[in-house]
C-alpha cells in the first residue's frame, strides 16, 4: 500500500494544522486551521485535488481556515464539533464517529476521543500499515476521555511541548494555590478545552463562574454524554445551578474563566480591557495556554500586568514516549513543534519504539506491497 503524508502547515513550526495524508490513490487533508499566531494560515496553492476533509476537534488552528476549501469537498466532523460550530463551513459536516469506524472515499477511518477538547478526536487512517494523526491530546484531563492509540506505521503526533515533562498537578500548582487564596482571577481561556478542567480541579465550594461560552459547552457536554465520568458531570451540574454566568459588566470576583483565551475578545477581552484602562490591581489575570503574538495576552505578559503559567492541555514527554510505546511507529512525525527543538525530542524519543526514525522533513513515503 502506498502511503504519503505531507505537512501542508504544522511542521517545523507552531502554526496551524493541515496534514494531507495519500493512500493507495485518496487524498485526504487532516485539519485547516489558522493561527496559533495572527495571520497564519496553510498555503494550499497547487495542493490538488482533495476526497475530504477530516476535522480532529474544532479549535481555530485546526478548523480556522476551512473557508480556503472547495465548498464541494466532504467535510467530516464529530457531532460536538459541528454542534459548537467553530467555523460556518462546519453547518455542512458530516458526522465523523467519536469512537468507531467508517469509511470515508474508500479508506477505512477508526476514530476514539483525544481528550484535548469536547468531540476531539485522534484518527488512523488505512488500519496498521496506515497513518494515525493524533490531533491535539493530553493524557491528564479530567474532564475529556482519552481512548487508546492503535499501532500505525507512520504517526503524526501532537508535539507542542517538545520535552517538556512537568506532570498537571505540579504545573498547575500555582494557578490552584492562587484561585484559593481568594484574590479575584481572570481565567482567559478557549470555551471548548481547559475551561472546565479547570473548573474541577478548583473544586466544589469555590466560587468560580463561567462565561456564556464555557457553559454553552458545558451543556453541550452533558447532553451528549462526553464528561470523563459521572463524578465530573454531577460536579458540572452543580456549577451551572449553583453560579450566576459571568458577563462583561461582572463586577472582578472570586476565579472568573472566560473566553477568548488570549483576552482578544468575549467575557475575557471584556473584563481585562476594563480592568487593564482602571490600573487595578484587584483582579489577577493568568493565561494558561500559547500566548498568541500581537494579543492582549501578549502584551501584558510582557509588561507584567499578567502572567503565563502553563496549564497542560498538550501531551508530556514520557506521554509522547508511552504513545511510541503503544502505536510502534516506524516514523513519526512531530506535529507543531519548532523545527530547532526537533533534535532534542528525536534524542528523548530514543528507543521508544524498535527502529524508531523521526522525520526531518514535511513529506513522508512508503510504498510497499
Amino acid at each position: 500500500m502506498s502511503v504519503r503524508v505531507t505537512a501542508i502547515s504544522g511542521f517545523g513550526a507552531k502554526g496551524p494544522a493541515c496534514f494531507l495524508v495519500e493512500i493507495a490513490g485518496v487524498r485526504l487533508l487532516l485539519d485547516c486551521g489558522e493561527g496559533p499566531d495572527r495571520g497564519l494560515r496553510p498555503d494550499l496553492a497547487g495542493i490538488g485535488p482533495i476526497d475530504a476533509v477530516l476535522v480532529s476537534h474544532g479549535h481555530a488552528d485546526h478548523v480556522g481556515a476551512l473557508e480556503l476549501v472547495a465548498p464541494d469537498v466532504p467535510l467530516h466532523a464529530t457531532r460536538t464539533v459541528i454542534a459548537l460550530a467553530g467555523h460556518p463551513a462546519l453547518a455542512r459536516a458530516r458526522d465523523l464517529p467519536l469512537a468507531g469506524e467508517t469509511t470515508i472515499a474508500g479508506v477505512r477511518v477508526e476514530t476514539g476521543r483525544a481528550s484535548h477538547a469536547p468531540g476531539g478526536v485522534w484518527m488512523r487512517l488505512g488500519g496498521p500499515d496506515g497513518v494515525l494523526y493524533t490531533g491535539d491530546f493530553t493524557a491528564e484531563s479530567r474532564a475529556w476521555r482519552l481512548d487508546p492509540m492503535p499501532p500505525a506505521r507512520i504517526v503524526i503526533a501532537d508535539a507542542a511541548y517538545g520535552t517538556w515533562d512537568r506532570p498537571l498537578a505540579e504545573a498547575a500548582a500555582p494557578i490552584l494555590a492562587r484561585a484559593r487564596d481568594g484574590v479575584p482571577l481572570l481565567l482567559p481561556c478557549p470555551a471548548d478545552g481547559r475551561g472546565l478542567d479547570i473548573a474541577l480541579a478548583i473544586g466544589e465550594g469555590a466560587r468560580v463562574r463561567l462565561c456564556p461560552a464555557h457553559r454553552r459547552v458545558a451543556e453541550v457536554a452533558l447532553a451528549q454524554g462526553l464528561l470523563a465520568d459521572a463524578g465530573s458531570a454531577g460536579a458540572v451540574v452543580r456549577l451551572l445551578d449553583a453560579q450566576a454566568t459571568l458577563a462583561e459588566g461582572s463586577a472582578p470576583d472570586g476565579v472568573m474563566i472566560a473566553a477568548g483565551p488570549n483576552a482578544e475578545s468575549g467575557v475575557a477581552g471584556a473584563l481585562f480591557a476594563r480592568a487593564d484602562r482602571a490600573g487595578a490591581q484587584a483582579m489577577e489575570t493568568i493565561f494558561t495556554g500559547h500566548v498568541a503574538r500581537g494579543t492582549p495576552a501578549a502584551e501584558a505578559v510582557a509588561r507584567g500586568r499578567a502572567r503565563f503559567l502553563r496549564w497542560n492541555v498538550h501531551p508530556r514527554l514520557a506521554d509522547l514516549r508511552a504513545l511510541c510505546v503503544a502505536t510502534r511507529p516506524e516514523l513519526l512525525m512531530p506535529a507543531f513543534l519548532p523545527a530547532e527543538a526537533v533534535p532534542a525530542l528525536a534524542r528523548a524519543l530514543e528507543g521508544a519504539s524498535p527502529g524508531l526514525r523521526i522525520a526531518d522533513g514535511a513529506r513522508i513515503a512508503f510504498d510497499r506491497a
